[in-house]
């Protein structure tokens, strides 16, 4: 998956910066953390899955829809809309009974380093690396929708980027889409 997702990202992005933002990804966890702690693909390369999922997601709703979205921006938002979760997530141990038995069994929690949020994290960390349209960081930013904490909060400004900016909501769909249909909770796709 990990060849996949590098590729992908490789063939569709040309932007300065991508092979930094590459080297960062490969010094991260990202291709080995999961893509949450005990939801959807919460397994080893879970993250890197999903979000290759979303990115084929995102590219199948854009063409259904004659969106006009480069594959450039269609591969950026949909690959990179969940880096923040990199370096985000460790492994520690549980008593679990199984067969009346305890017995230790690793689980992955959260050890965030850097609160700075979800979709705004994802977006702070792919600027460091190369420049987004104003579009693709809203996409990116707002691509949790109604799950953010800042909707939870009570915020009307997700509603206002979907307003302004379509792909905000393909997005949003398209990571709604591939978490609860193409992803099971715990399972890994090969």
């Amino acid at each position: 998956m990990k060849e996949r997702f590098i590729s992908a990202l490789r063939e569709n992005v040309k932007r300065e910066g991508v092979e930094n933002l590459i080297a960062y990804l490969e010094e991260s966890d990202f291709f080995t953390a999961p893509a949450s702690t005990k939801f959807h693909l919460a397994t080893e390369g879970g993250l890197c899955e999903h979000s290759y999922n979303v990115f084929q997601r995102l590219t199948a709703m854009a063409k259904a829809e004659n969106a006009p979205y480069s594959m450039e921006t269609l591969a950026i938002c949909g690959l990179l809309h969940d880096v923040c979760k990199a370096n985000t997530y460790k492994t520690e141990m549980r008593n679990v009974k199984e067969n009346g038995e305890w017995v230790k069994k690793p689980y992955y929690a959260v050890d965030e380093k850097f609160p700075y949020g979800h979709g705004e994290k994802s977006v702070f960390i792919v600027q460091n690396y190369m420049r987004l349209t104003a579009e693709e960081a809203m996409a990116i930013n707002w691509h949790m929708g109604g799950f953010d904490t800042r909707v939870k909060g009570g915020s009307f400004s997700a509603s206002t980027a979907y307003e302004k900016y379509p792909l905000a909501v393909l997005l949003h769909a398209a990571d709604l889409l591939a978490t609860y249909l193409d992803e099971k909770r715990g399972e890994h796709h090969e």
